[in-house]
């Protein structure tokens, strides 16, 4: 007999939603100059940078031991005062002095202005995921319902750098 394994519901995957969404999920360039080309009221607002416990999946990315605190830096990206986007960025500490040392510079610039214009810096591939309602990204985003979201990691000297976008609501209406 032959056993077939399932992906898990809450697995990343690489298979993007279909729908509306799709061409903003699936964009391999900067989702910030996306945005700000439909968003001329475009602004960024940087909710927290400090240690944190990572979640599983994020330690193990970051080459992280159970109990090892990540560098994670947390933005909404906004129109006017609609949030469109929660980006939550993780990263191991001690690549903050080196690799990825521009980090603690940004303060409220986007990260993209790092990632997209660093010859070194290389992407890998998106995975996506329909998060369920109460996962810690929604919380952290203040948002009580389920939403789409994609992850990175970008690689700089061969170190990890892993990026989350949630799509929010409003994101929903730009076609």
């Amino acid at each position: 007999m032959r056993t077939v394994k399932l992906t898990q519901p809450d697995a990343w995957q690489q298979i993007p939603p279909t729908g509306r969404l799709r061409r903003w999920i699936t964009d391999r360039n900067s989702l910030t100059a996306r945005i700000i080309q439909h968003f001329p009221d475009f602004n960024l607002v940087r909710v927290g940078q400090q240690l944190a416990v990572p979640l599983a999946d994020e330690r193990r990315i970051l080459n992280l031991r159970a109990g090892q605190l990540a560098v994670v830096r947390e933005v909404i990206l906004r129109s006017g005062n609609k949030p469109l986007v929660f980006a939550h960025t993780a990263v191991n500490p001690r690549d903050l002095s080196g690799a990825w040392r521009g980090l603690s510079r940004l303060g409220s610039r986007p990260l993209a202005e790092m990632l997209f214009h660093d010859p070194l810096v290389s992407r890998m591939p998106i995975e996506y995921r329909k998060l369920p309602r109460g996962h810690a990204l929604l919380r952290a985003a203040g948002i009580g319902t389920v939403a789409w979201a994609r992850r990175s990691v970008f690689l700089k000297r061969r170190q990890p750098l892993l990026v989350t976008e949630v799509f929010l609501p409003a994101i929903m209406r730009v076609t």
